[in-house]
């Protein structure tokens, strides 16, 4: 069973909601260690100082900011534990805003807040009425030290919480010099041929059905290795160039309509192959009867 990370209470106006907050996701990762290629063995990190040579203390690091290059201003632990955000326990909610107006990539790490102890009713009424009003909690609170924005909705019952990037750490599309600019220009048949495309590929959101397939492929290779089996190396196949934009479109959405009849079909075949089991299941019932 999941473990609580941090427990406190969600407060919006004069009341208090005592919750729990949980992660809402498990990353799965394959790690890699650095080892010696000559003997196997893993390898230390040590922090050497480059003047000297010599391997320093933790207790003889400080912590810099660099101002210029190789100008440093030295900032010390008691410093910095003086302007810490205030410990608190709650989770202030200073704006409800609708969903719709937050661009997704203000969003950072998902949490699920649960009910704490006696707090079942409050947290199912604040839960219902952010459903019905179509709302989001925009907040603050402190976690580890520092604090963070957060957004709060309700989903699927329970109230879900991101932490938010703040609007000077999202990068403004204007900076890039390579995005397209009034110049380019598309016509309305390319753009009715990428439509039919996009409908073509369109269908409805089933999370399941999208799997990490290079990390199944790394645990595969690493089991097999482990095997003694010879791994063939495959040849990195490079992007080829599109010479004709609306030929690539019309070939693309002929494809696209194929995959799905044929996966229609597959679904078909697949009903119609399961259907016989439902018999033999109440032959088997009868018999232990």
């Amino acid at each position: 069973m999941p473990r609580s990370i941090w427990t406190g209470a969600i407060s919006f106006g004069l009341v208090n909601v005592p919750v729990k907050l949980y992660s809402a996701v498990s990353k799965k990762t394959v790690r890699f260690h650095q080892l010696h290629d000559k003997d196997g063995v893993r390898i230390q990190q040590k922090r050497v100082c480059p003047a000297d040579g010599e391997e320093v203390a933790y207790e003889h690091i400080v912590k810099g900011y660099e101002i210029t290059p190789d100008q440093y201003v030295i900032v010390e632990p008691g410093e910095l534990e003086a302007i810490e955000p205030r410990k608190t326990k709650t989770i202030d909610i200073e704006d409800f805003v609708d969903q719709s107006d937050i661009d997704p990539i203000y969003y950072d790490h998902p949490y699920y807040l649960m009910p704490g102890t006696g707090a079942a009713k409050p947290y199912k009424l604040l839960v219902d009425a952010m459903e019905d009003a179509g709302k989001v909690g925009i907040a603050r609170v402190v976690i580890r030290q520092k604090e963070q924005l957060v957004a709060l909705r309700p989903a699927d019952g329970v109230l879900a919480m991101s932490t938010m990037n703040f609007a000077d750490e999202v990068v403004d599309t204007d900076r890039f010099d390579d995005a397209p600019g009034d110049e380019v220009e598309t016509s309305k048949r390319e753009l009715d041929m990428a439509k039919q495309l996009i409908e073509s590929l369109s269908s409805d959101w089933e999370p399941d059905r999208y799997r990490d397939t290079y990390r199944e492929r790394v645990l595969e290779l690493i089991e097999q290795k482990a095997e003694g089996k010879e791994i063939a190396v495959q040849p990195v196949e490079e992007p080829q160039p599109v010479p004709d934009l609306m030929a690539a479109l019309e070939a693309s959405v002929k494809a696209a309509r194929q995959d799905k009849a044929k996966g229609n079909g597959d679904a078909a075949a697949g009903k119609k192959k399961k259907a016989p089991a439902k018999p033999k299941a109440k032959a088997k019932a009868k018999a232990k009867a």
